[in-house]
This record gives C-alpha cells, structure tokens and sequence, in this order.
C-alpha cells in the first residue's frame, strides 16, 4: 500500500478589500521522493455543500507555488464560501483541506484611497477618497455603513500632552471645527465597519496651515514687492535705450567731424574713417597763437574856427561871390577857401593849435599816445592740439 502525502498546512487568507490570497504552508523534508510536488485549490458556495453533487470552482491546478489568488474568481463581498487545498505527487494525492471565507466578515479593510486638505479661511475642508475595490470600484458599493475616523491636531501643541480632536463622518467632504487662524494643523483618516467591527489603518499624516484676516504687515509686503517688480520693468528698458543711444552716438556720430578734425582722430594708416581713442603714446602739441584785440578807427572832425572878416575883405567876398555866380558852378567853394585861406594867413593860427591839443588830450584820456592811433593791443596765447 502506498504511502498518502501529507496535506498542506496553517492556510491563511490576506485580503484587503476585495483582493483574497490564500496560503498555506508544506513541509517538502516529508517527501520521501524528490519527484516536484503540485497543489490544487477550488471554492464552491457553502449553501451547496448540503447537495449530493458538488461543483467546485477550480482557481489553481498543478502549481508549485504555495499560495493561490482568489481575486478574479467572482467571489460575491456578501456571499459565504468554502475553499480546499489539496498536494499532488507521483500520482498520489493528499486529502483536501477546507477553510470557510466570508469576505463581508473576513476580508480586511483599506484605509481610504487619498487625502486632500484645503483652507477655507481659518478652517480646513478635509477631501476623502473611499476605498478601492480590485476592479478601481468604490468600497462603498460593498459596505453602505462605511465611514471615516478623522484625527486632527496643531503643531503648535506640545507633543507630550497631545490629545488630538477626532471627527467621524461618512461623507467625502468634512470640515474641521474650531480651528485657528493661520495655524499649522495635521490630519489622519481611517476607515471604519462597525458591523463586524473592522478598522483600517490610518493615511499618512498630512498638515495644512488655515487662513485668516490678511496682515497689515503681508500687506506692506505684497505691495512692496510688487513695488520693486515694477521699478524693474521700466528701469532695466529705460536703462538698456540709453545704453544703446551712448553706443550708437559714440561710434556713429549723426554728425560728423570736419576733415581737418579726423585727421588727427582717424588712424588714415589703415583706412578707417572710425575714431579712435588717444593712447598713452599720444603726443601734446602746443603752439604760440596771437591775439589781437578788435581795430576801432577813430573818427575826429575839426570844425573851422570862426572870426569876423574885415570890411574890406567882406567888400571882395561879396564882389568874387557876384562874379563867381555868374560865370562859374563852383563859386560857393572857391569863395570859402579863399576866405579860409586869407583869415588863415592873416590870424586864424592861434585857434588851429588850440585845437589840436584838445585833440591830443583827448587821445591820452583813451589811453592811447597821440602817434598810435590805430595800433591795437597784441596779446599771446598758448594753444595746443
């Protein structure tokens, strides 16, 4: 008679939600044979376990692993089941092992899916994500009375003597209570079935800080730094126009130099008509040039002087002037100079001398010498190019 197999050991479910992995363990020192052993694993209803003719829901045949996933098998949430093991080797087979599984009462509980927490003034809106099911389904769907177990506490408490706050609710959106202004405070859910008394574990901790009455110092901030954004945005164009205007009137001149100029400033060697800048090497050149002050012509009129002519000659002036008339144009000149002339010989050169030194006098007022009339003052002056 041959030797029965042992049969497989200790099987245990991990679920979470609807995903169900059953193991078990097998001892293979008890193997006699080095032959591979395989195992089998089926599920049937337990409300058929009463028929004479079972059916059995064959989920793993013949593998050699020691564990068998029962997620895609359609096993309902509410529904009970029965699931068996059984080892295969040489062509013997160890006796089934049989496990009931009610996935409502025995399948664990997922916290929820996502957290998101937003400020609304000094109070924080908590956002829940249910539960995902293996096909991305709501685990509402499953346990209508499913809820949430919300922990929330501040920073701002001292870690020994925290006593967190706790809000239970069922709807994905919760409010926070009774929160401060511009505190920092942290948050912490977990799901909950009550019915059968199932918790999951608590999210990842998440902290939020609320809001309140904007600062007048927030206030002076914000206005200041959009101050200074706004000073950049005209001061850096305004800078760089006048930057390009320099450059531009400093090596394209809209008006350009004498020739006589860019001669001296134009390297004419190399053929540019570009200036270039005075090196160290740069010789000063001076030179002595005269100034003189502006010519001003005196003008000087001598009025003849005036005496009483004699009788006599008074008798001859009229008598030239009669004949003059008539015979000559010019005889109103000739009868002046002859008059001029004879008072002159006779004795008008007192008053010519008495003229000339007021003449004189007045030059020297001038300062100038009577012999300089119309020499300027010369001066010297030093130019260099």
């Amino acid at each position: 008679m041959l030797a029965e197999l042992p049969v497989p050991q200790n099987l245990t479910l991990l679920t979470l939600n609807t995903e169900y992995l059953l193991t078990w363990d097998w001892d293979r020192d008890q193997m006699t044979t080095g032959n591979t052993v395989t195992f089998t694993a089926e599920y049937m209803g337990k409300y058929k376990m009463q028929r004479k003719k079972k059916n059995w829901s064959r989920v793993c045949e013949r593998t050699i692993h020691t564990h068998c996933n029962f997620t895609g098998s359609d096993l309902h949430y509410l529904g009970m089941y029965v699931l068996r093991v059984r080892a295969s080797a040489d062509g013997l087979n160890s006796d089934w092992v049989l496990k009931d599984f009610c996935p409502d009462k025995d399948a664990a509980l997922g916290p929820p899916s996502r957290v998101e927490l937003a400020p609304v003034g000094n109070l924080l809106d908590v956002t829940i994500s249910d539960p995902l099911t293996s096909t991305q389904g709501s685990m509402k769907e499953h346990v209508l009375s499913l809820y949430y177990h919300i922990l929330y506490w501040s920073l701002s408490d001292d870690p020994r003597g925290l006593k967190p706050n706790v809000v239970n609710s069922n709807n994905n959106l919760v409010t926070l209570p009774e929160l401060e202004a511009w505190t920092w405070y942290c948050v912490m859910v977990q799901s909950r079935y009550d019915y059968y008394n199932k918790t999951s574990g608590y999210t990842a901790p998440q902290c939020m800080q609320t809001e309140g009455d904007t600062q007048w110092r927030q206030i002076f901030l914000y206005f200041l730094v959009s101050l200074v954004v706004c000073f950049l945005l005209v001061l850096l164009p305004y800078t760089f126009f006048r930057f390009y205007r320099v450059l531009k009137h400093t090596f394209y001149p809209t008006i350009q130099l004498p020739a006589y100029i860019q001669e001296y400033l134009c390297d004419s060697s190399l053929g540019s008509e570009m200036p270039i800048l005075l090196t160290p090497e740069s010789e000063l050149c001076c030179d002595n040039l005269s100034v003189y002050a502006e010519v001003v012509l005196l003008e000087i009129h001598i009025a003849p002087p005036f005496t009483a002519p004699s009788s006599g000659l008074q008798h001859d002036s009229s008598r030239h002037s009669r004949q003059g008339s008539e015979g000559s144009g010019d005889s109103g000149v000739y009868s002046t100079e002859g008059g001029s002339g004879q008072q002159g010989s006779s004795g008008g050169g007192e008053p010519i001398r008495r003229d000339k030194e007021v003449e004189k006098v007045k030059l020297e007022e001038m300062g100038e010498e009577p012999g300089d009339e119309g020499v300027p003052d010369e001066g010297v002056v030093d130019v260099c190019i």
